[in-house]
């Protein structure tokens, strides 16, 4: 596929990033699709039939296209059992604090993916992109047959020649700021914590000739245009969206974007047990230093806390996951922040060409 196909998927070049969570709900997903940009829905975390039921929720409440995000099964990637046993011990007092018990490490490593495979091939969307990984020819194959635009998240140029060589029509380059989990393929405990946006553009532009959809810290059209003269081809934001009225994300959640008590963010695997950046708050400062490589084993044992510190109000507890620019939230109608965001994309564009007008 061409960059032209990439385009064609939406009047903006605009990508609103699949938050797994509940974020990227119907509504919001939608709601960015009629405004003009590339609205996505996340699958992750969900049942293959929730998915389903969520593809017909996004198709009553548009016509434009929309894509779904697809996380890769940890087959491959084992924790060490006995790293996951002491965390779980280390996490007993925050078990007693809530009132719940912990949840079960061993609950599943692949999110019930050949199923959500089958649905999206059966009953096909304009868009498929994938997290964590990269499918196998025979996969991406199956999605062009099908009329699938698909897109894999890298986070080098390895990852993203990996990809072209599978067949993916386009990548979404994840730089370091990027909030929630980094989607490296493989999560490396003695790898660096990764590389900036703009640096990452320029390398896998140099290395892949597929279009490329940047990620990571954008939140406005300024940021845009720099990704876009950087060689980007599209740009995908996510806490952007995050405090749409239209988000699925915990009003706590929202509110933390902006308020001073966060004030900052970082990588941490307290939650999940993969690098994700979220607002530094307590849980992150008590028990980040200790969690252990192991995805999903410990996002299976804090999902019950998070859910009893949603339900008691308690942000202290819960995973706030937010790119770097999170200060810079505007709490707009998805479709306006589309709008707005077009608006100053377009902007900066034209300043950045005008220089080189007046000198012609």
């Amino acid at each position: 596929m061409s960059t032209t196909a990439l385009n064609d998927l939406s009047r903006y070049p605009i990508v609103q990033a699949p938050m797994a969570g509940g974020a990227s709900c119907p509504q919001l997903a939608a709601a960015v699709c009629e405004a003009g940009g590339l609205g996505f829905l996340a699958a992750g975390y969900k049942t293959a039939g929730g998915l389903y039921q969520e593809i017909k929720q996004v198709r009553g409440l548009t016509g434009r296209p929309f894509g779904v995000n697809l996380f890769m099964p940890q087959s491959g990637q084992h924790a060490d059992p006995a790293a996951v046993e002491m965390y779980r011990h280390q996490l007993a007092g925050e078990a007693t604090w809530y009132e719940t018990a912990l949840g079960d490490a061993d609950s599943g490593r692949d999110d019930a993916y050949d199923a959500k495979l089958a649905i999206l091939l059966e009953d096909p969307v304009p868009v498929v992109s994938f997290t964590f990984g990269c499918p196998g020819a025979d996969t991406l194959e199956a999605f062009a047959r099908v009329g699938t635009f698909t897109v894999v998240t890298v986070t080098s140029a390895e990852e993203a020649q990996a990809a072209q060589r599978a067949g993916a029509d386009a990548v979404c380059v994840q730089g370091v700021e990027a909030g929630g989990h980094q989607g490296t393929h493989r999560d490396d405990p003695e790898a660096d914590a990764g590389t900036g946006l703009l640096a990452l553009v320029t390398l896998v532009k140099e290395a892949v000739h597929l279009p490329i959809i940047a990620a990571g810290g954008l939140m406005r059209g300024a940021q845009i245009a720099a990704v876009l003269a950087a060689g980007a081809d599209a740009a995908q934001l996510g806490t952007a969206f995050l405090v749409c009225p239209e988000s699925g994300a915990h009003p706590l959640h929202k509110q933390a974007m902006t308020h001073p008590l966060f004030a900052r963010t970082e990588l941490t695997r307290a939650f999940s047990g993969r690098p994700a950046r979220g607002l530094v708050n307590r849980f992150v400062r008590e028990h980040g230093p200790y969690a252990p490589a192991g995805y999903p084993e410990v996002h299976h044992l804090t999902a019950p806390l998070r859910k009893a510190a949603a339900t008691a109000g308690d942000a202290q507890g819960m995973a706030l996951w937010a790119g770097q620019g999170h200060r810079l939230a505007r709490e707009l109608p998805a479709g306006q922040l589309v709008e707005v965001l077009a608006a100053e994309t377009d902007t900066a564009l034209a300043a950045l060409t005008a220089p080189a007008q007046r000198n012609v």
